[in-house]
């Protein structure tokens, strides 16, 4: 198929027209704890590195950080997820609000723990992660709050982003609340695949991909087998899957098929790319773009985020700097 590549012009005209687009985030949020030091020793307790702490701050992940990466875009962003009611909970509500995201979509949940990832690194290497977290589903009555919730926004927004990291927000009926918007991209993990049939776009990764279909993905024929079979299972518009550094590739349900290389100059951290990709599709579609245009700027603003160190997110100028690269 004959597409047409997307250039500095385009990319800055797409980014005038994504400005102020509404999004429903929906999905599961998380704490990210950052500890940094250094190791200078071993501990003569056990053979494990001895940490000295110069910095300790916090970040929201998961679906956090599509909405942060929306917000770097100048989208306004209106969000959905469940918390619980302990400490960290606030951090979620003040670091959204920092952000310029209302917390008033956050459903408070007494018997279920804030989802949070401690991680310690030293000389920009994890040394460990600690995780806090339940994995199981939502009770019918929380399940009932966020379903009002999101059919709510739902009606009023350009495209929702249904960012799930199997932690037990999702079910059948949150997704169809979020189908009362047009534009539905969903990042949904392989064992919750079937509960986003309908949506517009699936963005999985390969290895995603692959567990989904239980098809190897090793070369071009499977990975088309893959994308067919999840055009299948899910009924969606498109299946955008990507591919690390093969780049991404996209499967139409008319029979489109565009693939693209990466363009990331330098990989430090992938930590979170998912995220960034599955925002700036959203974005660029809500803002009428194709799908192969949007899948482009996607791809340059996946290469300006592994470029950083941890879940991290991209400007349009930094976006932007790539697409002049890539010339």
């Amino acid at each position: 198929m004959s597409v047409q590549l997307l250039g500095p012009p385009g990319a800055r005209a797409l980014f005038e027209r994504m400005r102020n687009r509404r999004i429903l985030v929906v999905g599961d949020v998380m704490v990210d704890e950052w500890i940094w030091g250094t190791v200078t020793r071993i501990s003569p307790e056990a053979p494990v590195p001895v940490v000295a702490v110069n910095d300790h701050s916090f970040t929201v992940g998961g679906a956090g950080n599509v909405a942060n990466n929306l917000r770097a875009l100048e989208a306004q962003v209106s969000f959905t997820a469940a918390i619980g009611t302990d400490a960290f909970a606030h951090y979620v509500s003040d670091i959204l609000s920092a952000e310029g995201i209302s917390p008033d979509g956050l459903v408070r949940i007494d018997d279920r723990p804030t989802t949070r990832k401690t991680r310690v690194v030293a000389h920009n290497q994890q040394v460990v992660r600690a995780d806090w977290e339940s994995t199981a589903s939502l009770r019918e009555n929380d399940r009932e709050k966020v379903c009002r919730i999101v059919r709510a926004f739902a009606k009023d927004v350009d495209a929702v982003v249904l960012s799930d990291y199997a932690k037990g927000l999702f079910s059948r009926e949150v997704v169809e609340a979020a189908l009362a918007c047009p534009v539905v991209v969903a990042d949904p993990k392989p064992v919750n695949l079937r509960l986003f049939k309908g949506v517009t776009c699936v963005g999985p990764n390969v290895h995603e991909a692959a567990q989904a279909t239980g098809i190897a993905i090793t070369g071009d024929d499977s990975l088309e087998r893959a994308g067919a079979e999840l055009l299948r299972i899910l009924e969606c518009r498109y299946v955008v899957i990507t591919r690390g550094e093969h780049g991404m590739s996209l499967f139409g349900r008319d029979g489109e098929r565009f693939h693209i290389p990466s363009v990331a100059r330098t990989v430090f951290d992938v930590s979170g790319a998912g995220d960034t990709v599955v925002a700036v599709l959203s974005l660029a579609l809500a803002a009428g773009a194709p799908i192969e245009t949007a899948m482009q700027l996607a791809n340059f603003a996946a290469g300006a985020v592994v470029e950083k160190l941890g879940t991290a997110t991209a400007s349009a100028g930094e976006i932007l700097a790539l697409v002049e690269h890539a010339g």
